[in-house]
């Protein structure tokens, strides 16, 4: 076929157009997906909490709110949220409120009309709710998800029948449960699972698996199913309790008789661990307690530590020789850790700072590829804003998120060659919410 000059320059003159078109629409519709979170600001009339989204711009990191919400996160007191994988549905736990009005549920004075309401992501990044479902126990505190996405895990600080914890913790008359739900990959609905290993005084199966007392978090790693717990009256968790899991078939089975006693690195036990986290093949624990060494004759603390274990038969938690990491002495009370997704680096919220001039912030470390063992990076910490409550890494695996007890998310850049967090470009990288943050997560679903 053979174009006159005016054809090949009309011809010319629409490729160039549509390549001009084709980068432009692709700059301009460079969306990496949306971040949620969830507040106890209440919604409507009825006292529900609300959940915020906002779209991410993969160039820069800012995010922009998305219309139509906040939306109502289906009860009141939201404190965990989580999200199907693939990013079609997201389930959201609601704690509710005591007697007194607050979220300070505790086994005299428990929360009442707790759920977990399940919602649909539209493709505009609309939450839509759908149903709302029950944990078996009071006082519910977390929720989690298998990584295949077939279950749903719900961690209750107290059991709805003390009568069945014996042989968890001898002589406890409180103990926690998790309640385990299948998850229909079709629709999202939950159906309650019940436990074929203890029956009631009736010779029916119970629906719920006990955990020893005053749970403070779970997770689920290497074929098992791991809650830290305390004791009355202390501020956070000293032992390990696991459970094998069937991930065919959604059940636990007792694999250790007695809670593990931890550890706490220096030769003594465990007393204020926060949080439990499986990232990289390894249990994280993240501990409160003060740490005082002295090295060349100087005497230093450090308020906080990350403590990595190893899981090894029955799913007892084997410390790592040397592993044991101070955080960084600006920072303090450590919530969450984070493994970004090459696996290079770890990052943990604190979120309080040592003293009055520190604030809350990041602490990262670059992990070594044969030990594992963790070493902080030039430059950390860096600043979030106050009280952290989640951290993400977003679906584009550029930029890290806190969403904070102040009403902001804190957003920065992550360098991928040396893990430091560096400031946005175009914003401030502070983004305002509506009242005080619980929880946050992320998808890349967007349509």
């Amino acid at each position: 076929m053979k174009f006159r000059k005016f054809g090949k320059t009309v011809l010319t003159a629409a490729l160039s157009s549509a390549i001009v078109f084709s980068l432009s629409s692709c700059v301009q519709s460079f969306t990496s997906g949306y971040i949620y979170v969830t507040g106890t600001v209440t919604a409507t009339p009825s006292g529900n909490g609300i959940i915020t989204g906002y779209k991410i711009d993969n160039n820069t990191g800012k995010l922009n709110p998305i219309h139509g919400t906040p939306v109502s996160s289906g009860g009141a007191n939201p404190v965990r949220a989580i999200l199907y994988p693939g990013g079609r549905f997201v389930y959201v736990l609601n704690r509710g409120i005591n007697a007194a009005g607050n979220g300070d549920c505790t086994t005299a004075d428990p929360c009442a009309n707790s759920n977990i309401t399940q919602f649909v992501v539209g493709g505009n990044g609309i939450l839509t709710a759908q149903e709302t479902f029950y944990s078996q126990g009071t006082n519910p505190e977390r929720i989690m998800m298998d990584s295949s996405g077939n279950y749903l895990f719900a961690l209750d600080h107290d059991a709805p029948a003390a009568t069945y914890c014996g042989t968890v913790v001898a002589g406890s008359v409180h103990c926690g449960d998790i309640t385990v739900f299948k998850i229909d990959s079709t629709t999202g609905r939950l159906s309650l699972m019940t436990n074929a290993q203890l029956t009631s005084s009736a010779g029916t199966p119970v629906t719920y698996f006990p955990v020893p007392a005053n749970p403070v978090e779970f997770a689920v790693a290497a074929g098992y199913v791991i809650t830290l717990s305390g004791t009355p009256g202390d501020a956070g968790g000293q032992v390990a309790y696991p459970y094998t899991y069937n991930s065919t078939n959604g059940q636990l089975t007792v694999s250790e008789n007695t809670p593990q006693v931890l550890n706490n690195g220096s030769g003594g036990l465990l007393q204020q661990a926060s949080a439990i986290v499986y990232a990289g093949g390894k249990i994280y624990v993240l501990d409160n307690e003060p740490l005082t060494a002295t090295v060349g004759g100087v005497t230093s603390t450090s308020p906080s530590q990350i403590l990595p274990f190893t899981v090894g038969t029955n799913g007892a938690l084997q410390s790592v020789t040397g592993g044991a990491v101070q955080d960084d002495p600006n920072e303090s009370n450590p919530v969450w850790l984070m493994q970004e997704s090459k696996g290079k680096f770890i990052y943990v919220a604190n979120a309080s700072g040592a003293g009055i001039s520190t604030g809350s912030g990041i602490t990262g470390y670059t992990i070594d590829p044969s030990s594992g063992i963790l070493q902080e990076d030039a430059g950390s910490p860096w600043g979030t804003g106050a009280g952290p409550k989640c951290m993400i890494e977003d679906p584009s695996n550029q930029f890290i998120y806190t969403a904070n007890g102040d009403s902001t998310v804190t957003g920065r850049v992550i360098s991928p060659n040396t893990g430091q967090l560096t400031s946005m470009h175009g914003s401030t990288g502070t983004f305002q919410l509506e009242g005080p943050a619980t929880w946050c997560f992320a998808t890349g679903r967007t349509n």
